[in-house]
């Protein structure tokens, strides 16, 4: 078996690093799940603390991730690489004959910052791109197709719904003038469009790029992130051995709420409905407070602002359906 002797530098630093290392509590000999590969950080850091005998499957449905981990995976082969939405996670890690035998997963939830430095897919409105916004490229519908026929209802209904964003109606309504009179070209013009529907008054003060809200709604809509993301926790619950790690990074309240929901209700479960039946036992176990990124790391990485790490651990109770 090969070891790389030497990790390959990551292109943009890990959110919450050394945090999500020891929410892992990594052992050596441990199998592993890193549910997001992104760029390799994550993964290259729970190698650099495996031996020999230590394992790690990464999923990613990103193709130019697929080029990044198949690279590392040649050199170590302690890596196994899944080119697939970690929602799949059960399925995949069942077929690799894993189920119930991995010591830790670890999601670094939304978009790496890779993703939004490249126009062509469409993520940031700081580049004119292609409106695109699908995070496997090759399925899927790009954001160009869902916005050339969505009504304006579900327009404002998504912006609404995945972005918080209180200007929704008066977005959508700009949006459908906009494209009535030519096809909205690039992620510039739409952030333009949606920029000139919110009112000066509005935007004054404010940190955020206005289209920040709706293009955060957008992407989560096209790629069907949230409910992803349930099927996920649900997946990585059922593939943790007794005393598994779950560790997971998130960067929107969206997330982190239906992280936070899903760890407490397996952690703190309901009472029994019918009198005297006996009490259900947790089947996580919250670790620590949630963590937020120190003075250091913001000074380093502004994306680390918004994040939030959240760890449980398995227990030998069942999963809790009730």
């Amino acid at each position: 078996m090969r070891i790389a002797a030497e990790m390959p530098q990551a292109e943009h630093q890990p959110v919450l690093l050394d945090a999500a290392l020891a929410g892992l509590s990594l052992r050596a000999d441990g199998v592993y799940v890193d549910a997001t590969f992104g760029r390799g950080g994550h993964s290259g850091a729970i190698l650099s603390q495996l031996g020999a005998q230590g394992r790690l499957v990464a999923f990613d449905q990103d193709p130019d991730a697929e080029v990044h981990a198949r690279e590392l995976a040649a050199v170590d082969s302690r890596l196994t690489f899944v080119r697939a939405s970690f929602a799949e996670m059960a399925e995949r890690v069942e077929a690799l004959g894993l189920m119930g035998r991995i010591d830790g997963v670890l999601f670094d939830l939304g978009v790496s910052s890779p993703q939004f430095d490249v126009a062509e897919r469409g993520f940031s409105f700081r580049h004119a791109g292609p409106l695109d916004m699908r995070m496997n490229p090759d399925a899927g519908e790009p954001l160009s197709a869902w916005l050339h026929r969505a009504s304006h209802g579900e327009i404002a209904s998504v912006i609404k719904r995945y972005g918080e964003e209180p200007m929704a109606g008066r977005i959508a309504a700009a949006i459908v003038d906009a494209r009535a009179k030519a096809p909205i070209a690039d992620t510039r013009q739409l952030a333009d469009i949606v920029a000139g529907a919110i009112p000066a008054r509005v935007q004054a003060g404010k940190r955020i790029h206005p289209a920040t809200r709706t293009f955060q709604a957008f992407r989560l809509h096209i790629n069907d992130e949230l409910e992803a993301l349930d099927r996920a926790l649900e997946g990585a619950f059922d593939v943790l051995a007794p005393r598994g790690r779950l560790a997971v990074i998130s960067f929107h309240s969206l997330e982190d709420r239906r992280v936070k929901r899903f760890i407490r209700h397996q952690a703190r479960p309901p009472a029994p409905p019918v009198p005297m039946a006996p009490a259900v036992d947790p089947a996580l176990r919250e670790i620590g407070k949630p963590v937020r990124a120190g003075a250091d790391e913001l000074a380093l990485n502004a994306r680390a602002r918004s994040a939030i790490l959240r760890v449980a651990e398995r227990t030998d109770a069942p999963k809790v359906t009730a």
